[in-house]
């Protein structure tokens, strides 16, 4: 018995490790994506606000 239970401890540890790195992972995607959102938004920021000028300057009577 005492094998079988060391058995299913070993896979359950070895479980919650691959968690912890698909969690790591995940992690570090989403700080990738915020990283280059952030660089898209400082190099694009200029000329959105200079075309929404150019558009609100449009509507205006």
């Amino acid at each position: 018995m005492s094998k079988i239970k060391n058995w299913m401890l070993s896979k359950v540890a070895a479980h919650q490790a691959e968690e912890g790195q698909g969690l790591a992972e995940y992690g570090l995607i989403l700080a990738l994506i915020a990283v280059v959102a952030i660089a898209a938004l400082r190099v694009l920021g200029t000329d959105i606000s200079g075309k929404l000028g150019e558009v609100s300057a449009g509507f205006a009577p």
